[in-house]
């Protein structure tokens, strides 16, 4: 490590050990948390329902009888509260913080639960935003949990490279959508957690088809799926592939996802428990 180490790898051009070796920046969770597996799920781009593929495998689980928390590391773009219903703010001791919970008891940590107005923009640089998220493990008191699912932030950036990094993170779940720059989106996300020697699960295609209510025909909206090909040329595993679904949409905007029945999920649940 340098002598003049700021602890901020995304601005050094330093090539120390600590930085080729990236479980050197692991750091415990809250003495008050007891978490079994950690799962991030990310994508190469935004837009493609990654949050609501979090939310749904929560909800999966948590229908298993696991104990499952959920950590929004979107910080200037989280939306794991809206989507369950959330609103109040997270509450604190002074010493911990304690996360919220969903009417079926599945607990999360977002930025939205700590700003006066759920509203209100998040302006901050990338190192703080990291540092709110390493928090978020640090001092939150989880508790009990089986499966914490991390919503990640599009792309490769701080974030991404704060969690890698500093999260002892069990796997990954890719999120995509069909159309040709699938390839590209997944290549990225696929080298930067062989980079983090982070396991990848697998892959999610969403908004794959849109079944009309009218003539009940199949429509491939965003183009033929690629994502076969693409899961076979990088050895992953194609986890599921899910509709376009009006019905989970209002679902999500009215914070009731817990009464969504997702299908063909159940391969990524079982990846993501570890089963």
């Amino acid at each position: 490590m340098s002598e003049n180490c700021e602890h901020d790898c995304s601005q050094c051009k330093e090539n120390c050990p600590s930085r080729q070796d990236p479980k050197s920046f692991l750091v415990p969770a809250n003495a008050k948390s007891s978490i079994k597996r950690v799962i991030g799920v990310v994508s190469g781009k935004g837009g493609v329902g990654k949050s609501t593929v979090t939310a749904m495998l929560a909800v999966l689980l948590e229908r298993r009888g696991l104990r499952v928390g959920i950590l929004d590391a979107d910080v200037t773009g989280p939306s794991i509260p809206k989507i369950f219903g959330v609103h109040e703010q997270a509450t604190s001791d002074g010493e911990v913080i304690f996360p919220a919970e969903s009417k079926t008891g599945i607990k999360m940590m977002s930025v939205n639960l700590l700003l006066p107005d759920e509203t209100d923009p998040v302006v901050w640089r990338g190192p703080i935003i990291g540092g709110t998220v390493k928090q978020f493990w640090t001092d939150v008191a989880w508790g009990e949990i089986d499966v914490l699912m991390v919503d990640m932030p599009p792309g490769t950036g701080d974030v991404a490279l704060t969690v890698f990094q500093s999260l002892p993170l069990d796997g990954v779940i890719i999120v995509t959508t069909p159309q040709d720059l699938v390839s590209m989106v997944v290549q990225k996300a696929v080298k930067m957690a062989g980079m983090m020697n982070i396991p990848v699960l697998g892959v999610v295609e969403n908004n794959s088809w849109f079944v009309c209510s009218e003539c009940g025909k199949k429509h491939m909206i965003f183009g033929e799926s690629h994502a076969e090909e693409v899961c076979a040329q990088y050895g992953l595993k194609l986890l599921a592939q899910l509709p376009i679904s009006p019905d989970l949409a209002g679902l999500c905007d009215d914070g009731m996802i817990e009464l969504a029945m997702p299908e063909g999920l159940d391969p990524a649940a079982d990846a993501a428990a570890g089963v």
